[in-house]
C-alpha cells in the first residue's frame, strides 16, 4: 500500500514544488503521532512542534491529498451550523467562545502565511450574495447580530447598485461584503504547514496509512503496512478519510462529494470585469454556488454536491451549466480543468472535536468550513495535549448524534433531506 498520486486539479498544475516525504518503515517513537496530512493534522504538527514536542505525522496518501488540497479555498468566519444554531446547542456564551476562535483563526492563518512565507495567492474580501428577498433580509439580520451582538463590524451590507459595481452578474439582488475572510490556493497553503512543521523537527511520512492503534508497554501504538509509531499521545486528524481506523468517529461524519471547474485563463482585464475586487463569493442556497478569481486570471466555479456519495455523470458539463447561469458572458470561455472530491460533514453541520480517550484526541466534520477552522483547531488541540484544554474543550461541549438509519440507510435518508432543501432553494 503506497502513496497514490494527486487527483488531477488546476491546484495541483499550480502547486509549488513540495517534498515527497518516505513511507515509514519501521518502529519510531514520539511524544504525539498525528494521523491526516490535511491541514488540521498539518496546523496540530506545526503547533505541537513550535513547542518542542516529538512530532510524527502519518498521511496515507500525499500531503493535501483530500479536502484540504482540493475545496473551494475560501476562508470564511464562523461555521457551517451557524451561530443561532450553535447557541441552541451549548448557550450564548459558549457559543460566543467558538466565534471569537474562528475570528482567530482568520488572523492565524494570515500570521502563519507570512512567518513561514507560505506562497499560497492569499486575497483579502469575501461576499456572500442573496438570489430572493428572503436570503437579503436574512443576511441583513445577521450582519445586525454580528455588529450588536458580536462586535464584528468588518462586514457590511451591499446592496443591489453596489453589487452591480462588484460582481458583473444579473443573478444576485445583494449581499454582503467582509475583507477580513479571504481565499487562498489550498493545496500550496497545506504544503506550506507541513514544511514549516518539518522545520521544527517534525516528522512526516506519506503512504503510510494509519491501520489500527491499541496499547503496548503504556503507550499509544499506531500500526502502518510497514511500520509502527509507538506516542504517548494520538491525534486523529484524517477526517472523511479515516475510515475504519476509528469506527465511532465513522458514525457521526458523512462524506459529501463537491465538484469544482477551472475556465482557461481569462486575461486580467476579462477576469477583472467578472469580479471588480476579487472577492470570493458564496451564494444562499443550501445547495450554493461558490466561486472566484485566480491569480493567473481563471474563473474557479463549484456548484455541485453529491449526498448519494456517487460522482455524478457530466459534472464537468453540469457545473458548467451553473456557471453560465451566473455568468452567461462566459459561454466561450472553455473549461480546463474539473475535479472533485469529499468532504466530512456531521448532522447538525457543528464541528466534532473531542477524545476517545484520555490521550487520543481527534478533530472532524468541519462541513465546508475547514481552510480557516482547520487551521486553528490544530492550534486549539496543540494546547490540549500540552496541558490546556480549556479552549478545545468548549468544542467538546456541542452534542453529536450519529446520521440515522445505520450505515444501510443514513444516505438515503439524507438524501431525501436535501430532496427538501433543493424545493427550498427553488420558492
Amino acid at each position: 500500500m503506497g502513496r497514490a498520486a494527486y487527483v488531477p486539479s488546476y491546484y495541483v498544475d499550480t502547486a509549488q514544488p513540495a517534498a515527497e516525504w518516505p513511507a515509514l518503515a519501521g518502529t519510531v517513537d514520539c511524544d504525539v503521532c498525528v494521523v491526516g496530512g490535511g491541514i488540521a493534522g498539518c496546523s496540530t504538527a506545526l503547533h505541537l512542534a513550535e513547542r518542542g514536542l516529538s512530532v510524527v505525522l502519518l498521511e496515507a496518501q500525499r500531503i493535501g491529498w483530500g479536502a484540504s488540497g482540493r475545496s473551494g479555498a475560501q476562508a470564511l468566519f464562523g461555521i457551517a451550523a451557524g451561530q443561532a444554531k450553535l447557541e441552541r446547542l451549548i448557550g450564548a456564551a459558549d457559543a460566543r467562545r467558538i466565534w471569537d476562535i474562528t475570528v482567530e483563526g482568520l488572523q492565524l492563518q494570515r500570521e502563519l502565511i507570512s512567518r513561514y512565507r507560505i506562497d499560497c495567492d492569499y486575497v483579502a474580501g469575501q461576499m456572500q450574495v442573496a438570489l430572493k428577498p428572503r436570503q437579503q433580509a436574512e443576511l441583513r439580520a445577521e450582519v445586525d447580530t454580528l455588529h450588536e451582538r458580536y462586535g464584528y463590524t468588518s462586514i457590511r451590507m451591499l446592496e443591489r447598485t453596489e453589487l452591480r459595481t462588484l460582481l458583473a452578474s444579473g443573478r444576485y439582488i445583494g449581499g454582503t461584503y467582509d475583507p477580513n475572510c479571504g481565499h487562498l490556493h489550498p493545496l500550496n497553503y497545506t504544503l506550506g504547514l507541513v514544511k514549516a512543521a518539518a522545520s521544527h523537527g517534525a516528522q512526516i511520512f506519506e503512504g503510510s496509512r494509519a491501520l489500527t492503534w491499541d496499547r503496548a508497554e503504556g503507550r499509544v501504538r499506531v500500526t502502518t503496512p510497514h511500520g509502527e509509531v509507538r506516542c504517548r499521545q494520538l491525534a486523529l486528524c484524517g477526517n472523511a478519510y479515516l475510515g475504519a481506523t476509528a469506527p465511532a468517529l465513522a458514525r457521526r461524519i458523512m462524506t459529501v462529494g463537491t465538484y469544482i471547474v477551472s475556465t482557461a485563463s481569462l486575461g486580467a482585464e476579462r477576469a477583472n470585469a467578472l469580479i471588480a475586487n476579487r472577492a470570493a463569493v458564496t451564494d444562499m442556497n443550501w445547495i450554493l454556488d461558490y466561486f472566484r478569481l485566480s491569480a493567473d486570471h481563471r474563473l474557479l466555479f463549484g456548484g455541485r454536491v453529491s449526498y448519494s456519495g456517487l460522482d455524478p455523470l457530466g459534472t464537468a458539463r453540469a457545473t458548467r451549466a451553473r456557471m453560465l447561469a451566473v455568468f452567461p458572458q462566459l459561454a466561450d470561455a472553455p473549461i480546463e480543468h474539473a475535479w472533485g472530491g469529499y468532504l466530512d460533514i456531521t448532522l447538525n453541520r457543528a464541528p466534532h472535536f473531542g477524545r476517545l480517550e484520555s490521550d487520543i484526541y481527534f478533530l472532524q466534520g468541519f462541513s465546508g468550513h475547514g481552510i480557516v477552522l482547520a487551521g486553528v483547531a490544530g492550534k486549539l488541540l496543540a494546547e490540549a495535549i500540552a496541558g490546556t484544554a480549556e479552549r478545545f474543550d468548549v468544542f467538546t461541549r456541542i452534542p453529536h448524534r450519529e446520521f440515522p438509519g445505520g450505515l444501510a440507510l443514513r444516505r438515503p435518508a439524507l438524501m431525501l433531506a436535501m430532496a427538501w432543501y433543493r424545493l427550498r432553494d427553488m420558492l
